[in-house]
Formats: C-alpha cells, structure tokens, sequence
C-alpha cells in the first residue's frame, strides 16, 4: 500500500472540488438567495427550542414526536442547574400516581408512571454527570524499568 500525505491545502482544494461537482449536479433552484422570512424562521428555531427545563435538541424542521410531553424526550438537553426542577417535577408525578390510583384512572396512572420514569432517568442523568467531573482520572505513573527502555533506547543500551 502507498502512503499519501495530506496536507491542509490538498484537504481544502479536495473539499472544493467536491462541492464544484455537487453544483453541477444539483438543481439551480436549490441555490437561491434565502429569503428574510426563511432566515427568520430558521433562527426562530432554536429560540423556540429553550425550555423551562433546558433546550430541545430536535433537528430542524422536526415535529415533537412526544406531543410536548419534554420530560419523556430522549433529546431533551437538561443542565446541572435543572436537577432541583426535575426533582420537585418527580415528586409532583408521584403525587398525581397516587391521586390516579386512588380515584381510578388507570390511563393517568400509566401514562404518569412513564413520565415519572423518565424524569428519574434525567435525574440520574445529571447525577452520573456530576460524578464524572468530581471524580479523578487515575492515568497511573508509570515504573521505572518501564520509562527506562523508551529512554535509553534498546534493552541492552540500559545500563
């Protein structure tokens, strides 16, 4: 096998070729100057995204496919600082469980033990993200007759 190496201008031409021969490919159409409403619209996006519980990380252009329900979304983005919300959001489900047993309606019970579920696994979450930032990274220190052979060269040169 060859070796090629590639260097940032080789990179950068390559990239140019390659969108040069996508244009020609593509309908002119799809090239057009992006109206203001487009622009707007695309940038009114994500700032409908925030949330009182962090930010939506849907696609562009994408529906909720959870009708809202943001707790339940698996792409639901939740900060460190949300850890008390989402608690007092568990602990609000729990008592709507035990309301929804009580007076029956075992629809309600379901669907707020799945939103219960969720909201633990955010928090659980978060939790799991905090410990990794708390906790060390143990790299080890190497020993000695493993550090001496990388700088004395061969095993023979050691001593």
């Amino acid at each position: 096998m060859g070796y090629a190496a590639i260097y940032p201008a080789d990179a950068i031409e390559a990239h140019r070729s390659f969108i040069a021969r996508r244009r020609k490919i593509r309908p002119p159409e799809e090239y057009r100057a992006v109206t203001s409403e487009e622009w707007e619209e695309f940038l009114g996006h994500f700032e409908r995204r925030k949330l009182g519980l962090g930010s939506c990380g849907r696609a562009y252009g994408t529906d909720c496919a959870h009708e809202h329900a943001c707790v339940r979304c698996p792409v639901l983005i939740v900060g460190p600082d949300e850890k008390p919300r989402l608690e007092q959001i568990r602990d609000n489900l729990t008592a709507r469980i035990s309301e929804a047993e009580r007076e029956g309606w075992l629809g309600d019970v379901e669907q707020l033990a799945v939103s219960l579920d969720a909201a633990g696994e955010k928090i659980a979450q978060i939790d799991a993200r905090l410990e990794r930032k708390r906790s060390p990274i143990l790299l080890g220190i190497p020993t000695f007759d493993k550090i001496l052979p990388h700088i004395a060269g061969s095993p023979d040169d050691r001593f």
